[in-house]
């Protein structure tokens, strides 16, 4: 038996780990696993660095910026396996969301309606000499910043001087605002959920909607583990996408809530989980909006280490100005994503598998069958809301055209 440690955050998308581990897919993979609760991405990142950890779910950009030795102890990470699409919501006050919804939201989560009638708040609060907004993120270098920082910046709204923003442990988030240190937050389920059911805050958009089929979460590995036990990882990988199968089956998310509400996981009641789930999103205390790619754990090569998604994620730390800009570095951020891996791990199991290891992300306006190396493999529709498309070959050109206010 292969032993390892892996680290997770109380999240609905740390759910491929948690069913992996409760439905016997570990130890059918010959893997003793010891799942570690953390509450921050800080304790994630520096228990890989000390080696208290060998793995751990984490969020998309920070194998990258592990790897540009972007953090006080930068350990040497590698992602093989996506734990997931979507599943993260951009949350408000009560007081922001009424006063969005007098400058034209409808509360139907189109991120284009609600950013214009967030701009329209932020001019008036402007004219009147009021305090900046403040919007709570999970991590600088995290999906929820930058995928804040996209919407906003296409509504022409300018992150880092229109309004403020912070970083804040997720579970923290609806306390946070209920105390009012916090007009407004970015974080995955079902911490928005929480805050809309409890009566404290409306949800403006959801990730899957500012970039539908847009990547989320990773699982790390530190590179040690990953060049001594390569066995190991591969029978890591084959669990996890047997778990993220089982994740995607809709007659299955009633057990898969019941998992997630235990204590030692996400310790949330199984009703607030099973909506986001299935889709179906509480954006205040009364109503819903169904989202059918909200979070997708398996569908749509939901698995799959995009090497295009890692350089997504890295053109936007370069626009913010969170690392530098140079070939070698782009050539960190797409070695940080390791679908070779991947596909060696699953070639027992005879999987559908993208053939590429990019694509354009945005330019698949529909539901597409692709080549692969079994068939039956639908990807997209991968579109940015305002009509962006990203091509990794170009990402030069993509760089310079972006919009950053300077």
């Amino acid at each position: 038996m292969h032993d390892i440690s892996i680290g997770f955050v109380p999240l609905l998308d740390s759910a491929v780990l948690l069913a992996a581990q409760e439905k016997g897919f570990f130890q059918n993979e010959g893997l003793t696993v010891h799942l570690k609760r953390e509450t921050s991405w800080s304790a994630i990142r520096d228990r890989l660095a000390v080696g208290q950890l060998q793995a751990a779910h984490v969020l998309g950009p920070m194998p990258i910026a592990a790897n540009l030795g972007l953090f006080p102890l930068s350990p040497s990470l590698m992602a093989p396996f996506a734990l997931g699409l979507g599943g993260n919501a951009i949350a408000v006050s009560l007081a922001l969301g009424d006063a969005m919804a007098e400058e034209g939201d409808r509360g139907d989560l189109d991120p284009t309606r609600s950013g214009k009638a967030l701009k329209a708040v932020i001019e008036k609060r402007g004219a009147a000499g009021l305090p900046k907004l403040r919007f709570g993120v999970v991590y600088a270098f995290s999906g929820h910043n930058l995928e804040l920082r996209y919407w906003l910046s296409a509504n022409g709204i300018n992150p880092d001087q229109d309004v403020e923003i912070v970083v804040l442990p997720p579970p923290l988030m609806p306390d946070a605002m209920i105390a009012g240190r916090i007009d407004g937050y970015c974080a995955g389920e079902p911490w928005n959920t929480l805050a809309a059911r409890r009566g404290v805050g409306r949800v403006a958009t959801v990730k899957s909607r500012i970039w539908k089929s847009s990547p989320e979460k990773v699982l790390a590995i530190t590179s040690s583990v990953s060049e001594e036990k390569p066995e190991l990882v591969e029978a890591l990988i084959r669990a996890l996408y047997k778990a993220a199968a089982w994740c995607g089956e809709r007659h299955n998310h009633d057990e898969l809530a019941l998992i997630l509400s235990r204590p030692d996981y996400v310790d949330v009641d199984h009703a607030i989980l099973k909506p986001a789930l299935d889709g179906l999103i509480a954006v205040n205390e009364t109503s819903k909006v169904q989202v059918d790619d909200f979070f997708l754990p398996f569908a749509k090569a939901a698995t799959f280490p995009w090497q295009s998604h890692a350089l997504w994620f890295y053109s936007q730390m370069v626009r913010w100005g969170l690392c530098s800009h140079s070939p070698r570095n782009a050539a960190i951020a797409i070695g940080s994503y390791r679908p070779d891996i991947f596909r060696r791990a699953l070639k027992p199991l005879n999987a559908a598998l993208p053939g590429a290891s990019l694509k354009v992300e945005g330019a698949l306006l529909e539901p597409t069958a692709v080549g692969a190396s079994a068939g039956g493999l639908i990807l997209g529709p991968d579109g940015f809301f305002d009509g962006q498309m990203f091509d990794p070959d170009k990402i030069d050109d993509y760089i310079r055209g972006q919009k950053n206010f300077s």
